[in-house]
């Protein structure tokens, strides 16, 4: 059996090559993402020798989820296998989207944040950022609305505000709670409040106020797929993880939470107003941000699972006279019928299959989970992972 690496191993730039996990977000959509989860996890137990306690924290040198994705990166930086994942999906679904009659979504959030707060509360306790129980390195994206700017938040002890400073009121990134991190990250704007966070203690002796920093979901951002976040996390010497990069140094493996169509067709009735233009104006940049990190992760990398971007640009492959800079490795479905017939061989009736792009309708869950189990099957191949990789 391999010798497994530690927690300081997974983030030293020296123990090469480095490999990251990095999980889109998409409400309960989630549940898809752990059926490809426990087809890879069963793909690297193999190729780790068979070893039964092997868990993706042993493999993924650092692993990050915007949204839903940072609730299963956190997870599984802490050791969870694929199937715990999973279950705890069944529970928090159901917690999470809970409808009321008292909530409309136009005057208040769709869906109680205390409900997400204690289920996560129930799933993390009481770790922090610095807790000593992490396997692995941790990424969770958010934005914080306040100050407009997106905050990739890292378990990464040599990061900058990792900890205290000499002189500084600043309440280092290590002390913030896991939970509340991991809820500001999918606080979805319209479906749940906002999470509030505690970033500088007020000191009246030096006559300087308290900072609260008021977050919402990471997917408001150019990073709902978190895969081109990582790598900057990993490569820019800011964030200090300082990791080098090459096709057999950096393997990127991303996994998607369904594709919608993007064809919303004419403005016609209801759908001309300037509300509804507004609100499919903003769901359009969204998409247009995940389409852009898909192309320039193509653009950067070798990839045996690259898709047709569009019929101009095809297959994106690195600049013309340049080298890959990364492996990368890309699953998702796309929510039509046509494709899953396809691709997934589930002949299912276009709109039942529509209707799973929804990101808050628990009773989606039980063939959300279909539909990952069998895209880990027919789309996920034990050959696409470059033995380069492999654990020592």
């Amino acid at each position: 059996m391999p010798t497994y690496r530690t927690f300081k191993q997974h983030l030293d730039p020296s123990c090469k090559p480095k490999r990251i996990l990095a999980l889109d977000g998409g409400g309960i959509r989630g549940l898809l993402t752990a059926g490809l989860l426990r087809r890879m996890e069963d793909i690297l137990r193999a190729r780790a020798g068979g070893d039964p306690a092997f868990r993706l924290s042993d493999y993924f040198d650092l692993i990050g989820g915007t949204s839903t994705g940072s609730i299963i990166a956190a997870g599984l930086s802490l050791g969870m296998t694929a199937e715990e994942v999973r279950n705890s999906y069944f529970t928090l679904g159901e917690a999470t989207f809970k409808r009321s009659l008292l909530r409309i979504g136009a005057i208040r959030q769709k869906y109680d944040a205390e409900n997400v707060a204690n289920a996560l509360k129930d799933l993390f306790k009481d770790r922090t950022l610095a807790s000593g129980d992490f396997k692995t390195g941790l990424m969770v994206m958010s934005k914080r609305l306040d100050t407009g700017s997106p905050w990739p938040l890292s378990n990464n002890p040599d990061a900058r505000y990792f900890k205290q400073r000499e002189n500084s009121t600043t309440i280092p990134n290590g002390e913030y709670p896991l939970w509340k991190v991991v809820r500001a990250s999918t606080a979805a704007p319209y479906f749940f409040a906002p999470e509030k966070i505690v970033i500088k203690t007020g000191d009246s002796k030096r006559d300087l106020k308290g900072v609260v920093g008021e977050f919402v979901d990471g997917g408001v951002s150019t990073a709902n797929n978190p895969s081109l976040a990582l790598v900057l996390m990993a490569t820019i010497k800011g964030y200090a993880f300082n990791w080098e990069m090459g096709p057999e140094q950096l393997l990127v493996v991303s996994l998607g939470t369904g594709r919608k169509s993007l064809d919303a067709g004419m403005s016609e009735g209801l759908n001309a107003t300037s509300l509804a233009h507004a609100m499919r104006a903003l769901s359009s940049v969204m998409d247009d941000c995940g389409e852009l990190v898909e192309t320039t992760m193509q653009w950067l990398s070798q990839s045996p699972t690259a898709r047709e971007i569009d019929r101009e640009l095809g297959k994106v492959e690195p600049a013309t006279g340049g080298a890959a800079r990364l492996s990368y490795l890309r699953y998702n479905v796309s929510f039509k019928a046509d494709w899953f017939r396809e691709y997934l061989d589930l002949d299912w009736p276009e709109a039942d299959v529509t209707a799973l792009a929804a990101m808050d309708e628990p009773k989606n869950m039980p063939k959300l989970d279909q539909v990952g189990i069998a895209a880990g099957m027919k789309l996920m191949k034990e050959e696409h992972f470059p033995a380069a990789f492999d654990l020592a």
